[in-house]
Parts: C-alpha cells; structure tokens; sequence
C-alpha cells in the first residue's frame, strides 16, 4: 500500500521485498542498499536487528492504542450526531429559507442558504451580476453535506467565485408516505423560490450522484425553469456498463427486482434504511475498505482527523419513504426507464429528456466503478439518434471525464475541487455562448480550458439490452405479487419494537457503535491509555525494516481481497449470462 504520509516517501515493491527478506533471513545481501539515517543500524548485527525489533514493538503498541481510540471517537461521533438530530454537516453557517415539510404537499426537504464563512458575514463580497449556484446532494443512503463539508467543495468554490450559495438539504426521516412526485414539486418550488430572490434570474444547479437524475427530471419537466446544470457522478443510462468493471448494473437480476426493498420498507415500517446503500457501497470494492483502516494504522498521525472527518458523514445513515425508494428502484436502477422517457412523473404526463433546452455539464471518472461514463453519457445516443439531431433539437451538452479518480473523489477531492469543478464554474459563461452540439471539455491547466466538438455517434456503448429487460419483466412481476399478497402481512405484523430493532442491529451500525464507550465499557480504557501515548508519540523512522514488511504485508491483503473480489465479480457475471443471457450482445441490438 502506498503511503501518505506527507513527509515520507513510500519504498518501491522491490524494496520492501528486499527489506522483508533481510528481516526474516538475516542475510546481509543488500544491506548496503538501506537508506542510512540516524535510527538505521546495520542488519548484519543481531542487537541491532533486536533494538528495530523493540522498536517496531513499541510503535505498534502505540498504533494500535490510538487506532482503536480513533474507532471509538468515530462511534461517539455517530452517536452525538445521531442526538442532535442528524443536521446537515456543512462546513458554512446557513438559514433555512424553506421547510418542505409544512407544504401542502409535504417532503423531508429543506432549503438553506449559506450566510456566513467563519463568522464572516457574505453580503459584502457577493458579485450580484453573478447567478445563484443550488447544490443538490444525493440521498443515497448518507444525509446532505458532501457538496459542502469542507472548504475544498462546491459550495466552497461557488462562494469565492462571489455566487450566492443555497443548498438543498433533506432530513433524517421522511414524512410518512411522501413519494417521488411530492419530492419533484418540491425541488421545482426551491428553484422558483431562488429564481424569485434574484430577480427571475434562473440558478446553476449542481447535481450530486443521485441528485443529478433529480434535477434533470426537473428540467425535463420544467424547461426554461432552470439555468446550466451540471451533473457530477450522475447516472441516466442504468443498464450501461462494462463487463467485469461495473458489477453493480446486474445486482437486481439476483434479488429479482425492486421487491426485496419494498420487504426491507415494509420490515421498517414503511422507511427503508440507507444503511443497506451503504453497505452495498462497501460491498462493491472490499480491497477499499480494508486500505482505508489499514492506511489509518500505518499513518495515525496524519490521517486521524481525515478519517474522523469523513466517517461523519458516511455513516450518518438517513431513511427514504417506501414509496420513494420503490419508485427509484422500479423506474431507475431495474427499469431503466428514464432515458426511454418512460417515468410517469403525473397523470398522463412521462419524462421527455429531449424537452431539456438548458445547457448540460456532465462530469464522469472512468475510475468511478458506481457510475461509470458508461451510464453517465450512454443516454445522450439513446435520446438523440445523432449528431444532427442533437443540433436540431437546440440542445448543448458539455461532457469532462477524469482518468482514475473514485466516485467520492468526484465529490469531496480537494484537487478535483480546484481543478476540475473550478474549471466548470469558470467556464460556465462559456458554455452557455456555445452552439448547439456535444462537447468534450478539456483542462490543460487552471486557465486553459477548451471544448472541442465531439459526435452524438461515438458515445453508443454496447450493453445486454435483452437481458436487462428480462429482469424488468421477472422484477414487475415479482413486485406485483409480493405487493399483492405479502406485504399486507408483513405491514401487519411489524410493530414499533421489531422496527428499531432492525435498525440499531444492522451491520454497518452494530460494527461501528460497538466501539464507542457507552455501549463497551472496556474502550474508556483504550481513551485513557491512548491519551498519554498521543502526546509524547515518537513515529517510527521510515527505514525501520519491520515498518516495509508490514508495507509490503498490507498489501499483500489489498491484492489477495482484490482477488477475490474479481472473482466474485466474475463468478456474478456469469450467473447473471446463464440466468437471463448473453452479457456482452451485438451492437445492432443495442437500442439507437
């Protein structure tokens, strides 16, 4: 595993291995290559060898005192989160403009507008020629922040550019019975509202992950309604992909369809915890998982507060109406019915994409394994049959992809923020002047940005439509039997008790609150152990041998899970080709 600590370089493989064989061996072949320091000794002598050794011992010690601390500062952390009710975790002060929740047509939703940056009031360094930036954050099964959680972000960009910033925020619960259209009336009144407060001028709207199907139904729906749009990590095109990279896309053809979350709502008393979204998200890449605490305890010092940082919000786990995540699951992820224009969002009344005439920024990473550029950009050739079309129909689409960054790191990377969506919002002005057509935008750097014309044509990927629709077929079916004559039962007899009982014994929080010191007493002798040895800590010198074969064993386990995992993932490919057909099928098959 490569290190980050940010005085020390991480020794290259063949390094380690040479280290780890001195170690073990004893041998002297090579040890003259060791980077001599203050702390080096010389291998050859075993007193040596014995005081790195008790070093390394010590040092562990020290590690492994501070890492189960920082675990149990993550659970006290969730539980003081979860008592004061969840709020939104921005790292900017804000009023609520607009409670969703006392409508006539009630949501969980809110409407913030940021006011202050470290007691500093904003209205003094505000451009009022600028327009009003929205961030709308996914629900996800996370609560709202990440647009905002650190001054690095898109709220934090916005505002030094001089736009007024206002963030769409939703709480914990939502109102009983609240559905996908409530939720859709509600983001169109947030909008009007802000277009309302600077004169009728229309917003720029950021779309996070999930948020980004919102808001491009929204401008579907509503056209004229809104300004740019830019779509981070958003997926449109559910059944696109890669085979053997985006494992997720078929994860519906094991469970047969959109069923099992209506049982999970129902066994919840009509809330569906974003707890499992979590866990699938953790499921999809365990190698991750395992370097993200595996990185905490090589590196304490230095990752300690990042890691506390972000653990607040990733498991700050918000519920969704069971009709809400039904809807989703049905239209969306098994379905796929939104690039077909095939969403019912009223009476008689579908989701038309082509009725979109506001400018469309969308920004993908081909090292994004949940929303790949596949299903972030496959839409655009399923609703404009061509170039020419795309022209015709007045429409301007601006596309960006980074080469390896993650799905989060769409969202909350410091240098992404800096580089790729400063370039957004920078060039937003740009983009609007374009003519009609598809665009990919290029950053040569911080003040080079360029859009080069690219063809509606080349953005057609292959994917196993037929297959796909099967599986819509088996899950409507499934739905409509287990609705018919399953869920009343359930419903009936799921009380209160049962309820939380699932909730507070789901994995992903029994396996983070079990460190904290209100539910194991032991751990407030970790925090009382682990406070002296923080403040007279003495790191480990980097050239230590026993710290590179722990490197190198580190990632010995990255690779072995990663193994694992590609087989796993393999293994799922091929069950899904044998359950429902050939995953990888003739381009001529693929909807134009």
């Amino acid at each position: 595993m490569a290190s980050t600590h940010p005085e020390s370089t991480a020794p290259s493989a063949t390094g380690r291995r040479r280290a780890r064989l001195q170690v073990v061996s004893g041998l002297q072949a090579g040890a003259e290559e060791r980077v001599p320091s203050e702390a080096a000794t010389d291998p050859a002598d075993p007193w040596a060898a014995f005081g790195d050794l008790a070093a390394y011992a010590r040092d562990v010690t020290e590690r492994s005192l501070l890492f189960w601390d920082t675990l149990r500062q993550r659970a006290d952390n969730m539980l003081a989160h979860e008592r004061a009710g969840k709020p939104p975790l921005l790292d900017f002060d804000y009023e609520v403009i607009l409670d969703a929740r006392r409508f006539e047509r009630p949501t969980n939703y809110s409407l913030l507008r940021i006011t202050r940056v470290d007691g500093d009031c904003l209205s003094d360094c505000l451009d009022e020629a600028k327009p009003p930036v929205m961030v709308f954050d996914p629900r996800a099964g996370h609560g709202p922040g990440i647009g905002g959680f650190k001054r690095d972000s898109e709220v934090g960009l916005a505002l030094r550019a001089g736009h007024p910033v206002y963030f769409v925020a939703f709480a914990p619960e939502p109102v009983p019975g609240q559905t996908l259209l409530d939720v859709l009336h509600t983001l169109r009144r947030f909008v009007e509202e802000v277009a309302n407060q600077h004169g009728s001028r229309a917003p720029i709207l950021y779309g996070n992950c999930q948020a980004g199907w919102a808001i491009t139904i929204l401008a579907a729906d509503c056209a004229g309604l809104v300004g740019p749009a830019v779509l981070n990590g958003s997926p449109l095109s559910y059944w696109a992909g890669e085979s053997g990279i985006n494992p997720m896309r078929i994860a519906g053809g094991f469970v047969g369809g959109a069923w099992l979350v209506h049982l999970l709502a129902d066994l919840g008393q009509g809330r569906f915890d974003g707890a499992w979204l979590v866990q699938n998200f953790e499921n999809l890449k365990p190698e991750a998982v395992w370097e993200k605490y595996a990185n905490l305890f090589a590196h304490i010092e230095s990752e300690r507060e990042r890691f506390l940082e972000f653990e607040r919000w990733w498991n700050g786990f918000y519920f969704l109406a069971r009709e809400e995540i039904v809807a989703i699951v049905e239209n969306l992820f098994v379905g796929n019915r939104l690039e077909q224009g095939l969403v019912q969002v009223c009476p008689g009344c579908h989701v038309d994409l082509r009725r979109i005439r506001n400018p469309l920024v969308i920004f993908a990473s081909y090292g994004d394994n949940i929303t790949p550029p596949h299903q972030a950009l496959g839409w655009i050739p399923a609703v404009y049959a061509s170039t020419e079309d795309l022209k015709q129909a007045g429409q301007r689409i601006v596309y960006l992809t980074n080469p390896h960054v993650g799905h989060l790191g769409i969202f909350v990377s410091a240098k992404v923020a800096n580089l790729e969506h400063r370039a957004i919002l920078e060039g937003l002005p740009r983009i609007e002047a374009l003519a009609p057509g598809l665009y990919e935008m290029r950053i040569a750097g911080p003040a080079e940005i360029t859009f080069e014309e690219r063809r509606v044509e080349d953005l057609r990927f292959d994917y196993p439509r037929t297959s796909f629709e099967r599986v819509r077929e088996i899950s409507e079916a499934n739905e409509q039997a287990y609705r018919t004559f399953v869920s009343p039962w359930v419903q009936a007899a799921v009380t209160p008790w049962s309820a939380a009982a699932l909730e507070w014994m789901h994995p992903m929080r029994v396996s983070r609150l079990m460190f904290s010191a209100s539910v194991s007493p032991w751990m407030k002798a970790v925090e009382a152990l682990a406070s002296p040895v923080g403040e007279r800590r003495r790191p480990l010198p980097e050239d230590n041998p026993f710290k590179a074969v722990e490197a190198a064993w580190f990632e010995d386990v990255t690779r072995a899970i990663e193994a694992s995992r590609k087989v796993r993932d393999a293994w799922e490919e091929r069950a899904f080709e044998v359950a429902y057909g050939r995953p990888g099928q003739d381009p001529s098959e693929v909807k134009r």
